[in-house]
């Protein structure tokens, strides 16, 4: 194996490990679709057509991924979700 070959094996290898993390939402018995919706588009950037289908997997399958990243940024958006009231967690 090449130099060139090795340093691009590597790079792809970093790049599957920074994205790793996931936050997952959970479903709830407390929290209106609008509400989390809302909720999605502030905090997760997604946009109102993203949420919503998140919003629907979380009713129907009891959870959903709602972002992936980095740990340092999905940390501070995982805590803003469960102020807000809502079920999630960094996998």
């Amino acid at each position: 194996m090449g130099a060139k070959e090795k340093i691009s094996e590597e790079l792809v290898l970093e790049e599957e490990t920074v994205n790793q993390n996931e936050i997952v939402l959970f479903n709830d018995e407390v929290n209106t679709f609008d509400y989390v919706i809302d909720t999605l588009v502030d905090v997760c950037d997604h946009t109102p057509e993203q949420a919503e289908q998140c919003s629907l997997i979380v009713h129907y399958n009891g959870k959903c991924t709602v972002k992936t990243g980095e740990y340092k940024d999905l940390k501070p958006r995982c805590s803003k979700l469960q102020q807000a009231g809502l079920s999630a967690e960094i996998i």
